[in-house]
């Protein structure tokens, strides 16, 4: 028998240890005792038995070493100082040289989410990378194993599965998500001197004066799209989006193409003349300096490419798994899935807040200058979304309907909560936004209903799947209601045949983002095993 001191990472919030345990309990072999303290303040614990030093290092990701440091350091945390590393003044030439990835890591002193490509592109919402990675170690999943997120977003779950070496599959209706969480997992496999060549190519073309003139690549787009953008758009950040995207074009293989598409993406809005700190559709108009465009990008890009640089120095061609993101409904996951139904070893995902997010309007700009989504499908798209929150009032009248017809199918709790806020809006002069809000959130829940019973279809027996799960509130009648979507969601789960294996409070962090005035009061995560 031999025995390991395992050290667990500093500055972690409570959920974040208790995950840690569990991660290192479904690992280990043997018993593990606190050497420092009792289980809830203890800051290394010795672990007896058959251990594997070098498998814990290479998976755990709520620890800071396993043995003796630094070689005992595990491979998250060298993960999360790669991010350091590059947001340090290092050059993207140091970086990229040979010897890079064997030197001793400076260990992050504060939380780190946005190591690798989780950083490529600004996304709403709190699921962290670590919190993914200990679900999968926590499930058990097989190195030969299949992870599923039917409501991907940005690829956090596949990214992670990915690295971990697992199988994984996503789905998401917004194609920028699609887009952005495919090219997430594809540049994991980008060697370093490419990233750095690539990013050298786009500065040498766009370090100049701006060229007015034709826009070979607006011009490619749709009449009624180019129309749409001309009105978020000055001209001249027209003329400069289109040198960036004729510089991006000549890039090659296509994953790096698609890789600085993103980071354009995500300076897009920064750029347009939508209202920086507002979720709603509003202009605002503003004169940018000349080149500001190229220099906004520029400075993008060579953000992403040090951080993915670097990461991908650090892990010196470490297997990856497989990944398959596709544009689809979590709610028919089984028929864009089918060889997958009774095959998933785990699912971990995060459903849509309840209304709160205008998820295809947020996105508008991205969808149509990338000519991922045309702007005449937006509206119909976005009614489509699970957690939708704009509805016709002929569509209002029709989800209520259903719920009058419907309701004993969802659990007691919902329907009363539900009928509740539809009787304190009643009489009452309210916006349009209460007054939708019974009839959206009928429609969220039956919606979240089929999703559910979807994740059971696919799951294999015994599998776990977990929920990140974000509580809402709102304002009926003059009272503040609380909209606790976790509980709702977790006794939709029980009806659809799941049981409850365990519900974890995850301590809200602050965003620095333009969704900070929608973030949701708290989070959970919902554990659910099927029999």
């Amino acid at each position: 028998m031999t025995s390991v001191v395992c050290r667990i990472k500093d500055g972690i919030q409570p959920f974040e240890r208790r995950l840690a345990l569990e991660e290192l309990r479904a690992l280990a072999d043997g018993p593990m005792r606190p050497c420092d303290g009792d289980e809830a303040t203890a800051s290394t614990f010795l672990l007896s038995g058959a251990v594997q030093p070098v498998t814990l290092r290479k998976t755990l990701a709520y620890w800071r070493s396993i043995g003796v440091e630094p070689d005992g350091l595990t491979a998250q945390v060298r993960a999360e100082a790669t991010l350091a590393a590059a947001q340090n003044g290092e050059s993207l030439a140091e970086l990229c040289r040979p010897e890079y990835p064997g030197e001793t890591p400076r260990v992050a002193r504060k939380r780190c989410l946005r190591y690798a490509t989780h950083g490529l592109h600004e996304y709403r919402g709190k699921f962290f990378p670590q919190l993914v990675r200990a679900l999968v170690n926590i499930a058990r999943v097989p190195a030969d194993g299949i992870v599923l997120d039917p409501m991907g977003g940005s690829g956090t779950t596949l990214v992670e599965a990915r690295l971990a070496g697992r199988t994984s599959y996503g789905l998401d209706m917004n194609p920028l998500s699609v887009f952005v969480a495919d090219v997430k997992c594809r540049a994991l496999s980008l060697r370093p001197a490419s990233l750095a060549k690539a990013y050298e190519s786009l500065e040498r073309a766009l370090n100049g004066d701006a060229v007015r003139g034709d826009r070979p690549y607006f011009e490619r787009l749709p009449a009624d799209d180019q129309t749409y953008l001309a009105r978020w758009f000055a001209p001249p950040v027209l003329d400069e989006l289109d040198l960036v995207q004729q510089a991006i074009d000549e890039l090659r293989p296509k994953v790096l193409r698609d890789c600085y598409r993103v980071c354009l993406s995500n300076i897009l809005r920064g750029v347009s003349w939508q209202k920086k700190d507002d979720l709603r559709v509003r202009r605002q108009v503003e004169e940018l300096p000349t080149g500001e465009v190229m220099r906004r990008f520029l400075k993008e890009a060579l953000r992403s490419t040090k951080v993915i640089a670097a990461f991908n120095a650090q892990r010196c061609g470490e297997r990856l798994g497989h990944h398959w993101m596709r544009e689809g409904d979590a709610r028919h996951a089984a028929r864009e899935f089918p060889k997958l139904v009774g095959e998933v070893d785990t699912i971990i995902t995060s459903p849509p807040y309840a209304t709160a997010l205008p998820y295809i309007d947020t996105d508008r700009l991205s969808l149509a200058y990338l000519g991922l989504l045309p702007r005449h499908v937006h509206r119909s798209r976005d009614l489509l979304m699970i957690g939708n929150r704009e509805v016709t009032e002929r569509r209002r009248a029709d989800y209520w309907s259903r719920f009058v017809a419907d309701r004993d199918s969802l659990p007691q709790a919902t329907v009363q909560l539900v009928n509740r806020i539809h009787l304190l809006n009643q009489g009452r002069e309210v916006g349009f936004r209460r007054r939708n809000l019974p009839a959206l959130l009928a429609k969220y829940f039956f919606d979240m209903r089929e999703a559910v019973g979807e994740m059971y279809s696919m799951l294999r027996p015994g599998a776990c799947a977990f929920m990140v799960i974000g509580n809402n509130r709102t304002t009926a009648g003059g009272k503040l209601i609380d909209i606790k979507t976790a509980d709702h969601l977790t006794d939709i789960a029980t009806s659809c045949g799941f049981r409850r294996t365990g519900d974890l409070p995850m301590e809200m962090l602050s965003s620095r983002d333009i969704y900070r005035k929608n973030a949701m009061p708290s989070e959970r995560i919902v554990a659910l095993r099927k029999p």
